[in-house]
């Protein structure tokens, strides 16, 4: 489950840099009209692909409602980040990214 908390996890980031408001409050920048795409469409197949790890340890049924679960926490986290240590939130999302094939090969 912890590869699909960090897919979970840096896909919402990717998703909340894809806004004006977030992206100039973490980058001290507007996102231009294709970094914007490219962060939606990397959010969004982050968090598709976030489905597969939660399937594969316990199966279908109990893999989504798993997944389900794991959306809400890091979405949590990332909420609860954002106001109060919003360059600790993005640090997370890339450090997560890092980690994400160490996780996927303790599945294997």
């Amino acid at each position: 489950m912890l590869l699909a908390f960090l897919l979970c996890y840096a896909g919402f980031t990717a998703l909340c840099l894809a806004t004006d408001r977030h992206h100039g409050e973490l980058l001290h920048s507007k996102p231009m009209p294709g970094r914007r795409l490219g962060l939606r469409a990397v959010g969004w197949s982050l968090l598709a692909v976030a489905i597969w790890p939660a399937v594969a340890a316990t199966g279908w049924g109990q893999g989504l409602v798993e997944w389900c679960a794991v959306l809400m926490l890091s979405a949590l986290l990332l909420v609860l980040l954002l106001p109060y240590r919003p360059r600790l939130a993005l640090i997370l999302a890339g450090v997560g990214l890092l980690a994400s094939p160490v996780a996927a090969f303790a599945i294997l």
